[in-house]
């Protein structure tokens, strides 16, 4: 493989395995469940790899939404003689505005999602860390609930890697970055919560990391971004 493929490969590496590993949210609910409710060692990697794929569809989605743009702008003629350049500075900007937006986020304290142990149930919510939250607030968390949160939570930084592959039309990127970041989050996941569940979990404190998550993001984007523009990745 060439150095590019090796920067985006990395790229969607380091995304994907930051993005797992340093949200509690993707692992703390699997964990408290199978432990309240006795489940087997199957039933919770079961669940853990059905709901880690949920949370792949979504960002591949907003992904080959990128891919698509990408590939539309290849169909123009005139941008043949541009496409290399363009899509080196588009994937170093989109970094950087994803940085800067992640420390924003950071600053301002963004809402983010809670799970509470109360008995044999979990709940999830959403707060500020100064902010109190009403009991009626809290949702119950079964394994169709913990699914959609999945689903619904996908991973942006993923789209400026699909998008520079798009506009290279490159089908090769394009399958090595997806399967990549799918086999990479599966598997954070999924050794996450088998570390928790076997009483591991203390070894991992990212709660603190997790308020970063999107600056570090951004940055691993823009890192990409300048070697594809500055040092001929």
């Amino acid at each position: 493989m060439d150095t590019t493929i090796w920067a985006l490969l990395i790229s969607a590496i380091s995304i994907s395995f930051i993005h797992t590993a340093s949200g509690p949210d993707h692992y703390l609910p699997f964990i408290v469940l199978s432990k309240s409710k006795g489940w087997s060692g199957m039933r919770t990697t079961i669940l853990t790899i059905v709901c880690g794929f949920g949370h792949v569809m979504s960002s591949l989605v907003l992904g080959f939404i990128g891919v698509f743009l990408g590939w539309q702008l290849n169909k123009i003629s005139w941008f043949q003689d541009l496409r290399g350049n363009f899509s080196g500075w588009a994937l170093l900007i989109v970094g950087g505005i994803y940085l800067i937006y992640g420390l924003i986020q950071a600053i301002r304290n963004k809402p983010h999602k809670h799970f509470d142990v109360m008995g044999d149930d979990v709940y999830v919510y959403e707060h500020n860390h100064t902010e109190m939250v009403m009991p009626q607030k809290r949702i119950k968390v079964t394994p169709l609930v913990l699914f959609m949160i999945f689903v619904m939570g996908p991973s942006e930084p993923l789209i400026p890697l699909l998008f520079y592959s798009g506009v290279k039309h490159s089908t090769y990127e394009i399958f090595v970055l997806v399967s990549s970041f799918t086999i990479t989050t599966v598997l954070t996941m999924l050794g996450m919560v088998l570390l928790g569940r076997y009483g591991y979990s203390r070894l991992f404190n990212t709660e603190k990391l997790e308020r970063y998550m999107g600056a570090i993001s951004g940055a691993v984007v823009t890192v990409c971004g300048i070697g594809m523009v500055f040092l001929g990745w």
